[in-house]
């Protein structure tokens, strides 16, 4: 569990709303609830399928999530873009996900247009 979190503060509704998500008493129990949504889209597109899918949630920075446990698989196969609505300067300042995860796993990864 995580104790000791920054919380970078300014007068937007935005910092205050990640206050209290960072107040919440299991930060593992809030991003969990907060990536069920996602979960069950997965799951319902699977649905159909005969396959299985495993989901995990992590905590942190997504690029360094993805690269960290890249050993345990195969392949990745990875979205272009994400559901980043401010994608353009996001990318300009810090670049693309599905890039860096490929420039920086020793497994094969294939970028889904």
């Amino acid at each position: 569990m995580l104790s000791r979190i920054p919380v970078p503060m300014d007068d937007s509704d935005q910092a205050g709303h990640t206050l209290e998500y960072a107040l919440k008493d299991d930060i593992n129990e809030a991003a969990a609830e907060r990536a069920e949504p996602v979960f069950d889209r997965a799951h319902k597109i699977v649905d159909g399928w005969d396959r299985e899918i495993e989901t995990i949630v992590g905590i942190g920075h997504l690029v360094r999530n993805i690269i960290d446990r890249a050993d345990d698989y195969d392949a990745i196969m990875i979205g272009s873009h994400g559901a980043d609505r401010e994608r353009a300067v996001r990318r300009f300042l810090v670049g693309n996900v599905a890039e860096t995860v490929s420039k920086r796993v020793q497994i094969p990864v294939t970028i889904v247009h």
